[in-house]
């Protein structure tokens, strides 16, 4: 019996290792980009129905666990409020150090408001470089302006 989401991501996780599976090979299967599967994959992101069923038959999941990938999410899983993983906590970092830069800069352009994580889009790519290969991050989110009332 499945009782949460968490036990679905746990099932996706243990026979993506176990299938030898890429997260781009998952998304080319349902038709969306890489980050948008893996999030949803690991709990953080709905699947229509026909998506659902294409994650399920890759990683042999049961009805119960395709529906289950049909359902919002608690969003947000960090399992505390300062990550300890290494990678994680260095965006942490970025935007402890950034955060202020970031938010300045987009006001000055944009004016007052927020970039959505809700209307956005990510992509990951490696990028070589002969000191060592870099890790290039494009965040892209709808500016979303404060309204006057």
């Amino acid at each position: 019996m499945i009782s949460s989401r968490d036990d679905v991501t746990r099932l996706i996780l243990i026979r993506k290792v176990r299938k030898g599976l890429k997260w781009r090979q998952v998304a080319e299967a349902v038709g969306l980009s890489k980050e948008f599967v893996t999030a949803g994959c690991l709990g953080q992101m709905t699947f229509d129905k026909t998506q659902a069923t294409v994650i399920g038959e890759l990683f042999e999941l049961s009805d119960e666990a395709v529906a289950w990938l049909q359902i919002v999410p608690y969003k947000g899983s960090l399992p505390s409020a300062v990550p300890t993983d290494p990678l994680i906590y260095r965006w942490y970092e970025i935007v402890s150090v950034y955060g202020t830069t970031i938010k300045e800069l987009i006001h000055e352009e944009f004016g007052d408001g927020i970039m959505s994580a809700i209307d956005f889009s990510m992509d990951i790519q490696r990028e070589a470089d002969p000191k060592g290969d870099r890790v290039n991050v494009v965040l892209s989110g709808k500016f979303l302006p404060y309204r006057s009332y």
